[in-house]
Order: structure tokens, then sequence, then C-alpha cells
């Protein structure tokens, strides 16, 4: 069993092998000095989120604004680009408005998953980063075409 100052450590060690790894890989804007894994999608409330946890990896788009129907209405935004998400990321992705997080807050959200990757297993690390560089880089691709449609 870890403590919490270790299992801290194991994920920001996992994260920082994740950035120095996704270093080298320009972004579909252009820009040569990108943070992957704190991506900045340059729209409120609209964020790419990856997790590596103890039994699941995932990476998706969380739309968290605080007002349901206006999240429902990037929600279906979204929804109208669904095929060129599908093509770029090769696979279908899972889509659901009006979640509920661990503290009640509503948040949206349409990711891609996978089961029995645990980032506290360093053997892991490799397939894990396998997992989000292909998915990051293909919502990287997606929103360079779609991102003027969110812009105010």
């Amino acid at each position: 069993m870890y403590s919490k100052a270790e299992l801290a450590n194991i994920r920001k060690e996992f994260w920082t092998t994740f950035g120095l790894y996704m270093k080298p890989v320009p972004s579909a804007f252009g820009h040569s000095r990108m943070n992957w894994q704190n991506y900045k999608t340059g729209v409120k409330d609209i964020y790419f989120r990856m997790k590596a946890e103890r039994e699941f990896v995932s990476i998706g788009i969380e739309i968290t604004h605080k007002d349901e129907e206006l999240q429902a209405l990037f929600f279906q935004q979204f929804e109208q680009f669904r095929k060129l998400l599908e093509a770029e990321t090769q696979e279908v992705w899972d889509w659901e408005l009006h979640a509920s997080d661990d503290f009640g807050q509503t948040y949206s959200y349409i990711q891609c998953y996978q089961a029995n990757l645990n980032v506290l297993n360093k053997d892991h690390w490799p397939a894990i980063i396998s997992f989000l560089k292909p998915r990051i880089m293909a919502l990287d691709r997606f929103w360079e075409n779609i991102k003027p449609g969110f812009e105010e």
C-alpha cells in the first residue's frame, strides 16, 4: 500500500516522463513547444483531460460550463463534428451529456477509456503512453479544424 505522498510522487513521475516523451512532438497548430499533459484549448470551459489511474487510463474532452443549457449547446456543437473526431481518432468514443463528478458538479464528456492499466505499475507506462500519445495528437488535429466554431 502506498502513502499519499508516494502516490503523488509516482503520478508526478509518470506525467513528467510523458511530458519528456512528448516534448519533441509539434502541435497541429505549429507550436513547437507544447505542454501536452496540460493541453490548453484556449476556450473557457472546454478541456482535454488525460487520466492515468490505478485501474484505467482515459483521454477526452470535458465541457464544464456551470450553465447546463450552455454546456448542452457546446455538447451539441461537438456532436456536429462527431464524424470528424472518429476520422481523426480512428475509433468511436463514449459521449455523455450531463454527468456528475464526485463533488456533484455537472459536466459533459467525450472520452476514450482503456481498463487494466495501472499508472502505479511502471511496467504499464509504455502501454499508457502508447494509448495516450496518438489520441492527444488526434485531438489536437481535430481541435485545429473545429476550434473556430467554439470561439466567441
